[in-house]
């Protein structure tokens, strides 16, 4: 058996497009001339708006700001409203402390933990970002230098602030 063409004969070709309006309801024809023997559209003199895109930079810092704001807990701030720093009573002396991290509780925080610690995943971001620009091969070697340095001090900064966060948070946890 040939194969089939794939070109379509000709009297495919000639099919009428508006075959959806093939229909032998005749409230269906009246509905769809009826309105228009005495209606016209009217005539629209619109102009479209003209909407620049914003630059990279702007992107960029909306995106940043987000992650700081998903990743501090803004959402359960909102919800719980949880005090913004704790305090508790000295043992010994009897005066009152301030405390940052709400210890023994992982799903709880204040205000100021979930700043904080966020503060620390966007440090830990831009250093990659940081690590980043540090591969651009059109920039001078001394600010390569730079970048890769402060990427990689910003990283390690964020990781060991990290690693004291959850060992405050969670007494006797990684070690």
């Amino acid at each position: 058996m040939p194969p089939k063409s794939e070109t379509q004969p000709a009297s495919a070709a000639t099919v009428r497009p508006d075959h959806v309006y093939d229909s032998i309801d005749p409230i269906f024809h009246l509905l769809r001339i009826l309105p228009f023997s005495f209606l016209r559209p009217p005539r629209l003199r619109l102009k479209l708006p003209n909407l620049t895109l914003p630059s990279a930079m702007t992107v960029y810092s909306l995106i940043l700001l987000t992650y700081f704001m998903v990743v501090s807990g803004i959402v359960y701030d909102v919800i719980v409203e949880p005090p913004g720093i704790g305090s508790t009573q000295d043992r010994f002396t009897g005066s009152v402390r301030p405390v940052v991290f709400l210890p023994g509780r992982v799903n709880g925080q204040y205000i100021i933990e979930g700043l904080s610690s966020g503060f620390m995943f966007v440090l830990g971001g831009f250093g990659i970002v940081l690590l980043d620009l540090a591969l651009d091969k059109n920039r001078a070697k001394s600010v390569k230098v730079s970048f890769a340095s402060a990427g990689v001090a910003s990283i390690v900064i964020s990781y060991v602030m990290s690693m004291l966060f959850i060992r405050i948070k969670i007494p006797g946890y990684l070690g």
